[in-house]
């Protein structure tokens, strides 16, 4: 479990969960907690137990939507059964034992809180939400649930990193239009028309730009990094048929 210093307060937990430490086997192995996998569900609920556990939690109060790579929030006030999930991939919270778990393999984890509020936030952020604000969408959730814009402290977990994210080339275009000075995020690919871009940085920039109190990045590269991470680009690129998914989650502690 990763942890970053920002997040650190007394009535917060959180935690960039990684592969390790879980029951599951085979491409699964071993921290999978994605019901959508192809892994057996016994297997995922109990990895999903282990990472309530460390969270300081009970296992039915770590919550997760069913995410479609939107700008949609979504406010959490009594845990879900798994089938009932919102479409959403954004949560926000002021209800203390309840965890925000958001789930990914290259896409990017943000957790958010205004410790001093009691107001947490957990985002999915893949390139699309990110482009149509998933991240702006989360953090005026919060506003409205009392946070105030320059107490928020955010962190971007492990996602697949610059060197790993090969782009084609029509993919700048949508970035550019929003904000030409976003062009430093792309790099040329060894492949010629292609690009590296870094979703990291993009989504701390969105974070930044808010502005909110403090963002930072725990590092990390999910596609490069096998023993640590799952990857759904790797999966890809190796021909395997399946991939684990990552869970990243916060929670206010009574």
């Amino acid at each position: 479990m990763i942890t970053h210093e920002l997040l650190d307060a007394p009535r917060i937990r959180h935690g960039f969960f990684t592969r390790e430490g879980g029951v599951s086997e085979g491409w699964f192995a071993s921290l999978n907690c994605g019901f959508g996998s192809g892994d057996d569900a016994g297997r995922v609920a109990a990895n999903r137990a282990r990472a309530a556990e460390r969270l300081a939690v009970a296992a039915n109060r770590l919550v997760t939507c069913y995410q479609i790579h939107s700008a949609d929030a979504v406010v959490v006030k009594t845990p879900w059964r798994r089938e009932a999930a919102p479409r959403a991939d954004g949560m926000v919270t002021t209800v203390p034992g309840l965890a925000l778990g958001v789930l990914a393999a290259d896409c990017a984890p943000v957790l958010l809180a205004d410790a001093e509020a009691g107001v947490i936030g957990a985002c999915h952020a893949g390139w699309r939400g990110a482009l149509t604000g998933i991240v702006d969408g989360t953090v005026e959730e919060m506003k409205r649930q009392g946070a105030r814009l320059e107490r928020i402290a955010a962190v971007v977990g492990p996602c697949i990193g610059k060197r790993s994210y090969e782009v084609g080339p029509e993919f700048p275009a949508p970035f550019l239009a929003a904000e030409p000075a976003d062009a430093d995020l792309f790099m040329p690919a060894p492949r010629p028309d292609h690009f590296l871009f870094d979703l990291a940085g993009y989504v701390l920039r969105r974070l930044r730009r808010l502005p909110i109190g403090a963002a930072a990045a725990t590092g990390g590269d999910t596609a490069a990094e096998v023993p640590r991470f799952f990857s759904y680009r790797r999966a890809c690129l190796r021909g395997e048929r399946d991939y684990g998914r990552l869970i990243s989650a916060i929670a206010l502690i009574p």
